[in-house]
């Protein structure tokens, strides 16, 4: 594979003038982009040490970095890593990454290598900084601003003396970048060092860096808007956005797991020949992290045995309930009372008691989240449904939007918040416009609109867009001061205080270019994916992949006989994409859209070795498994398949 290196470091006698009379140097070299990506280190950084060793010179500390042009990435990197007793920073990499640098540190810095003219693009991030390949560096003359590309003028000797009011007199719109230059140098102390600097006249029609400065402006701030990262997949929502909710027939048979949720299975309390009415409880919490399971239709209990789990792929131990047809309520499906009079734990308690789980997929027990071990003060419904083709909570928004404020005041009460947000993406402008209106009158609930990114649903991205908080590592948004609630969820909310039902059904979206009628169904807990793809009229084609949720973080269906769960938001059918893989190219994309700002590309390597505490050491358990790098990576490799087999493994133990 050939390589695109693109910058190399200055000759040993270039080196000399810039080390002369300065010590306690720290080193900041690039890891290169666009190349076969292979574990270790650069050998210009070593080059370096040696010759600044041979100049008796003291080296405080170095990194080497990963797309240093990538300023989000970089200055948290150098944070941790630049010592305070160092003195002159030598940077090793193209132009964009020594002008980067420049930009997050006031200590001085040298270029210690010359970018190399090539056909393609100097650096990956989306940078305003320029760099026009012309073989020799001057970001060491002039604190690391550029007289090529930040002069109009692509002066290397010096200020023209056409400046006006700081604006250049070819390009109004223009700094002077001979002026930048001399207020940086005198920020720095080192004016003096611009007069007679020997200079060599180079070709610099390389690269047409105004083309790439316009573009880059143009995407910047949607491309960071919000939080890092983040991909724009096809929605593809217009197949079921505009189908209303329809009652999906009652099930003959439903199968209910009794592990559909974060912590332990609950206990089964029936046995095969009880006869259950709808909303009794079947399966007890077996622990503080559980949650009890109930019968979504009366009938007859066939089998407590287990049964193909949806998601996990594994057996676990389920109810199997033939249905009677009738769909009697059990007694204790009543009313909880008046919310006025609640008490947070007794808000609390009826959620535990009702089953109540995370139903935008993580399904973890919401009781447990309702009352934090720490203060908040807001909670955050996410109404964002940012995944493609899913559009169920957008329809419980539309036609439940009184059930969700009840619900939401019910959490509000419980965790002593004293804001609710509801954050809807602006492509469902009928939601919105339901809500706002009403929330019209309401003092301490609003509703923001957020523009379209993925994965914008994820709490964590979330919480980063609308409040600006960020959840510390191996955090919890309570960490932070903040819930974050699913639609569907504070819609069972108000189910279980208004009426007494437990979650025994849900609303989901059945969706795809493979399915033959797309819709919006309210389901019973338990009904058989392949039932509910029957009644859709089946799909189409041979080339089709079956999956429980979305395209980006949904389960592959091998087998069409498992039940729908708590957390089955969508059954989706859609044309199979096969690939091959590539060896990794080092492109930095999954790096740039990783919105948990990790550096997939490691993942791959390490997978390959088992290298667990590689895994560990890149922070692999921070990953939500959104598919970003997934669904960019240029060489087609499967990386979220393999950051689940780490976590395993690390969780594991080995």
């Amino acid at each position: 594979m050939e390589d695109y290196t693109k910058f190399k470091l200055k000759r040993k006698e270039e080196l000399a003038p810039f080390l002369k009379d300065k010590d306690k140097l720290f080193v900041v070299a690039c890891n290169k982009c666009f190349k076969e990506f292979e574990l270790g280190e650069e050998p210009e950084l070593g080059r370096f040490q040696e010759i600044a060793g041979e100049a008796g010179k003291t080296v405080t500390g170095c990194a080497n970095v990963d797309f240093l042009c990538n300023r989000t990435t970089t200055e948290k990197a150098l944070l941790s890593a630049l010592p305070q007793e160092a003195g002159d920073v030598f940077v090793i990499s193209c132009g964009l990454g020594i002008q980067t640098v420049a930009d997050v540190t006031d200590k001085p810095v040298y270029a210690a290598s010359d970018s190399i003219s090539y056909r393609g693009r100097h650096g990956m991030a989306l940078t305003t900084a320029k760099c026009e390949a012309c073989g020799q560096c001057f970001l060491n003359l002039t604190g690391g601003i550029c007289p090529v590309v930040d002069c109009s003028k692509s002066l290397t000797n010096g200020q023209c003396g056409g400046a006006k009011n700081g604006k250049c007199e070819v390009d109004k719109d223009m700094d002077c970048g001979w002026q930048m230059i001399y207020e940086r140098m005198e920020k720095l102390g080192r004016k003096a060092e611009l007069l007679n600097q020997p200079l060599q006249i180079r070709d610099y029609s390389k690269i047409n860096y105004k083309t790439i400065s316009q573009y880059v402006k143009s995407i910047r701030e949607e491309r960071l808007d919000g939080y890092y990262g983040g991909v724009h997949p096809s929605e593809r929502k217009e197949y079921s956005e505009h189908l209303s909710l329809v009652k999906f027939p009652d099930p003959k048979t439903v199968v209910i797991p009794l592990s559909q949720h974060t912590g332990a299975p609950a206990e089964p309390v029936v046995a095969a020949g009880d006869e259950v009415k709808a909303g009794q409880k079947i399966g007890e919490a077996n622990g503080f992290i559980s949650s009890p399971m109930h019968a979504s239709v009366s009938g007859v209990v066939k089998a407590v045995e287990p049964r193909l789990h949806p998601i996990t792929g594994a057996m676990v131990l389920s109810v199997v309930i033939e249905s009677d047809g009738k769909n009697t309520l059990h007694e204790s499906v009543k009313p909880a009372g008046d919310l006025e009079d609640m008490s947070p734990e007794q808000i609390a308690a009826v959620i535990r008691e009702a089953g109540i789980v995370g139903m935008g997929g993580a399904g973890f027990p919401t009781a447990v989240k309702v009352i934090p071990p720490k203060p908040v003060d807001v909670v955050l419904l996410n109404g964002c449904e940012c995944e493609p083709l899913l559009t169920a909570d957008h329809r419980v928004m539309v036609e439940y939007a009184d059930d969700i404020l009840f619900g939401l005041k019910a959490v509000l009460k419980a965790s002593g918040a004293e804001k609710g947000i509801i954050a809807i993406e602006e492509n469902k402008p009928d939601a919105i416009e339901i809500l706002r209106a009403k929330t019209a009158g309401s003092a301490n609930i609003e509703v923001a609109v957020t523009r379209v990114k993925y994965p914008q649903g994820a709490e964590k991205m979330l919480i980063k867009r609308i409040l600006g908080r960020s959840v510390p590592s191996g955090g919890l948004p309570a960490d932070i001061g903040a819930i974050v609630s699913n639609i569907s969820t504070v819609k069972a909310i108000s189910d279980a205080i208004q009426r007494g039902l437990p979650l025994i059904e849900r609303v989901l979206t059945v969706s795809g270019e493979r399915i033959s009628k797309p819709g919006n169904y309210i389901v019973k807990v338990g009904t058989s994916v392949k039932e509910i793809i029957d009644y859709c009229g089946g799909v189409v084609g041979d080339d089709v992949t079956v999956k429980m949720g979305g395209p980006q973080m949904g389960f592959e269906l091998k087998e069409l006989a498992v039940p729908v769960v708590k957390g089955t938001n969508g059954i989706i059918a859609i044309e199979t994409v096969v690939t091959e893989p590539n060896e990794c190219i080092k492109c930095g994309r999954c790096a740039d859209v990783c919105p948990m700002e990790l550096k997939p590309l490691y993942f791959t390597k390490y997978a390959g070795t088992e290298n667990w505490q590689g895994f560990k050491d890149q922070n692999v358990l921070d990953c939500i498994e959104c598919k970003c790098c997934d669904t960019i990576c240029s060489s087609k490799i499967p990386i979220v398949s393999m950051i689940k087999t780490g976590k395993q493994a690390i969780r594991e133990g080995k």
